[in-house]
């Protein structure tokens, strides 16, 4: 072959890399635009090859967000759904552990921390351990396809409370999750970014496995809906046999509710439409779309969630009257409240205000399990005339020794 034409040959070559050499680098800004939008996103799923513990261990330092591998987060994997309060304890857990979720380690987070979450229950000893316990229960089942076989497994290994120093609020929460769970987590490449407090501030178990699935879906581009038949849809929402037979009552107690607040206090909305065959419910479709401005989600978030329903309902809110009100307003004294026989005060307002006035610093919680201890030793009753006289007492006094 004549040299001169080797060189008009190699010539063209070198144009056509330098072609494509452009249209990676273009693609390549393109990536980086596409990612660098996440960062203002309440959810958002990338669906290009990658590694789900990668981007969690990249956003760690995002303590608002968790990044829950897609086989977790659509639940189609998990058989005995745990509970409300489980399921914001697991997204806690996944979150905490991070990048860190498929390695066979110890994970850990304080009560202390657990309790400073909006959102999340005022937990004790007591209240977790069967919540850990719910957690083990859990069963994945998961189809490996490049291997051609079936995994069935479990979510949590173990979980240990460690309680030695339980009176001055330095209780202790460590986990090993389960080899099934690291495993999925580790050959993930699809995953969701959630928003932590819409979890942690939904109000039904149905609403939490609702949204993290629908979240999951809700960044793919090219997806604005899904339907469900009705099995698929009662699997997703853990609803067990023989639990809400007719579809009338799975709407009424399930869907609906959960469509409702997810719609009220997250960016999503959505929208649903029943599919019938005849005169019965064959399958439901599920429409979303990503509200661009959440400041009604973020407001309602920052308001107390006791009238949240009524306010989703459009109803006036009703303020109780207790016989304290009642008999203020008569001017006259009545008996006062009893102090809580158990848990903490943080969502108290009335034993709270004491202990942060009179025992600043100290963790309210940990100043109310050591009242009642000393109270109750006394033989004093939780409901005495001088029970509010006697806290404030005692908390000026841990005040003192702080």
């Amino acid at each position: 072959m004549p040299y001169a034409l080797i060189g008009n040959v190699l010539g063209q070559m070198g144009n056509v890399l330098g072609r494509s050499g452009n249209i990676l680098g273009r693609m390549g800004n393109v990536l980086g635009q596409c990612c660098s939008l996440t960062g203002n996103m309440e959810l958002f799923t990338f669906v290009a090859m990658g590694k789900t513990t990668q981007v969690a261990a990249d956003r760690a330092f995002d303590q608002t967000k968790t990044v829950l591998p897609a086989e977790v987060a659509r639940g189609v994997y998990m058989q005995n759904p745990p509970s409300l309060r489980a399921l914001k304890l697991m997204h806690l857990m996944i979150g905490t552990a991070a990048g860190r979720m498929a390695d066979d380690v110890r994970h850990d987070v304080r009560l202390s921390d657990i309790r400073r979450i909006d959102g999340m229950a005022n937990h004790d000893r007591s209240s977790l351990v069967p919540l850990f316990q719910e957690l083990r229960a859990a069963v994945l089942t998961y189809d490996d396809p490049t291997a051609m076989r079936v995994v069935v497994g479990g979510l949590l290994d173990e979980a240990r409370i460690d309680y030695r120093h339980e009176l001055s609020g330095d209780l202790l929460v460590s986990w090993y999750f389960g080899r099934t769970f690291r495993e999925m987590a580790d050959k993930s490449n699809h995953w969701a970014i959630i928003d932590r407090q819409t979890v942690f501030h939904l109000s039904s178990k149905y609403a939490v496995l609702m949204f993290q699935h629908l979240a999951s879906l809700a960044g793919m581009g090219r997806l604005s809906s899904k339907t469900f038949t009705i099995p698929e849809l009662r699997a997703l929402l853990g609803v067990t046999s023989g639990k809400m037979e007719r579809f009338s009552n799975l709407m009424q107690r399930a869907i609906a509710p959960a469509v409702a607040e997810i719609n009220q206090i997250s960016r999503l909305h959505l929208d649903v439409t029943t599919n019938k065959v005849g005169r019965t419910v064959a399958s439901v479709t599920i429409k979303w779309r990503v509200n661009a401005d959440r400041k009604e989600a973020r407001a309602e978030l920052e308001r107390h969630s006791a009238g949240r329903k009524a306010r989703r309902d459009g109803t006036v809110e009703h303020v109780e009257v207790t016989p304290q009100i009642a008999a203020k307003a008569a001017g006259k004294s009545a008996k006062p409240a009893a102090f809580p026989a158990e848990g903490g005060i943080t969502f108290n307002d009335h034993w709270a205000a004491i202990a942060r006035e009179n025992a600043p610093g100290w963790d309210v919680d940990v100043v109310a399990d050591r009242f009642r201890q000393w109270w109750l030793g006394k033989g004093r009753k939780l409901d005495a005339r001088d029970v509010a006289t006697a806290f404030s007492g005692f908390c000026k006094s841990l005040g003192k020794h702080r």
